[in-house]
């Protein structure tokens, strides 16, 4: 779906479409007729057509006067899509906008399942600013809604895939479900402008359907609800370089907040941990793993890059476990490793100490490519919960867990110049522990 036309391209490329159509069909009828010449011969429709293009020339209101005509004399012409077109095009060069939508409708009426021609005319209607406008262009979008709803995946090109298919159709429908809720909210219906606007997030989640979302709440006095629709907006919004301004949003929260709160006390606070819940939630998965589990050892993990082999701790219990939480976008993370890995070759010989190393990044796709550049002579896992059993919650942290389960170490962040030292005694200590306890 295409929301978006380069005008003056498309407007030459309609008028040369039409020139090369009369001049076509004037050709295939002057090959056809007898090579004398009637006297007084009406000329054709195509030949007409043709003198209304030349006589206009590059003069675009001319042009429009020399259609106008020509419908009026030949109001079935076969053609008259394209006409309708070329006088939509030249409508808008003249800055003429009335006349521009009057002709995009009569293209809908003719093509009234044509997608591109029924979003043509709601921009066009949109530019009215009056009730009838905004009305006729809500029924527009909902036969494009109809229309992008009714398309099957037996239609998809061989080069797309299913899964993109899939993906193009869902934003198709939320950029719909926003266009027709948009419309609404200028028609002041904000019942349905917040019915289509939310099921427009739901499925894409997006700056623009907050914003508009928070807006709709704000016109109805619900302070609460502009406040976090704003603050989703602000979340999702991509700084100066998005259609949407954060920079705009966040006067829109300001205020809204001042009016709900007296000040600006708390907001900062409020727009983080809400671009914790909404910034990235396709990444988070809908069940975490190991929910409920309380204890280290009955914890099954993922092997990391691909999650594809199971590692169960179980297998870990009567050991000591020293754990390496760490991300992929962490630069102490990328700085503690090679330490980490040195105190581990300290202990490769002892059986009663395991070292792991826990991804905790939302997007674990970003592992891979990782770990092809950073090659960890320890066992990577992705954490799947760790991180929450141990409240982990900055990067590296380091933990070091004794043969019955209890922290014996635990280091968030480290101090380049002690750290190896004091890891490797605090795993010594607890390795020597386990064995005299043998």
């Amino acid at each position: 779906m295409t929301f978006a036309v380069t005008r003056r391209a498309a407007s030459f490329m309609f008028l040369c479409a039409l020139t090369v159509s009369a001049k076509t069909s004037m050709q295939a009828q002057q090959a056809g007729a007898p090579r004398e010449k009637a006297a007084g011969k009406q000329p054709t429709p195509e030949e007409e057509l043709q003198r209304a293009l030349n006589e206009a020339g590059s003069d675009r209101a001319a042009l429009v006067r020399n259609f106008e005509s020509f419908l009026v004399k030949y109001p079935d012409y076969p053609n008259r899509t394209r006409i309708y077109r070329a006088l939509v095009e030249a409508s808008l060069q003249l800055q003429d906008d009335s006349r521009a939508a009057d002709y995009a409708e009569r293209m809908v009426a003719l093509n009234p399942n044509d997608m591109s021609i029924l979003l043509l005319a709601i921009e066009l209607l949109e530019r009215h600013e009056n009730e009838g406008a905004f009305r006729r262009a809500v029924s527009y979008s909902t036969r494009v809604l109809d229309l992008v709803e009714k398309t099957n995946a037996s239609e998809r090109s061989p080069r797309v895939s299913a899964e993109q298919w899939e993906l193009g159709k869902k934003g198709d429908l939320a950029s719909t479900h926003f266009l027709r809720g948009d419309l609404y909210l200028k028609l002041r219906d904000y019942a349905s402008a917040k019915k289509d606007l939310q099921t427009s997030y739901d499925l894409f989640p997006s700056a623009g359907a907050a914003q508009r979302l928070g807006e709709t709440a704000e016109l109805q006095k619900d302070l609460n609800t502009a406040i976090q629709e704003y603050a989703r907006a602000f979340a999702l919004a991509e700084g100066k370089s998005g259609n949407i301004s954060r920079q705009e949003i966040r006067k829109k929260i300001g205020n809204v907040w001042r009016l709900a709160h007296g000040s600006d006390d708390g907001l900062g606070e409020y727009l983080l941990r809400t671009y914790d819940d909404v910034a990235q939630p396709a990444l988070r998965p809908k069940f975490p793993r190991n929910a409920g589990v309380h204890e280290l050892f009955d914890f099954t993990l993922r092997k990391a890059p691909d999650g594809a082999a199971a590692y169960a701790m179980k297998a870990a219990k009567g050991k000591v476990v020293v754990v390496n939480f760490w991300t992929t976008w962490c630069g102490p993370c990328h700085a503690l490793e090679p330490i980490f890995a040195r105190v581990a070759a300290e202990f490769e010989g002892r059986p009663t100490a395991l070292f792991l190393s826990a991804n905790c990044d939302e997007d674990e796709t970003l592992v891979g490519p990782y770990l092809q550049n950073d090659k960890f002579s320890t066992e990577v896992v992705f954490a799947d919960g760790l991180d929450r059993l141990f409240s982990v919650n900055s990067f590296p942290t380091v933990i070091v867990i004794d043969r019955e389960g209890k922290i014996a170490f635990r280091s968030n962040g480290f101090q380049p110049d002690t750290f190896e030292k004091d890891l490797s005694a605090a795993v010594r200590r607890a390795v020597d522990q386990a064995a005299a306890s043998n």
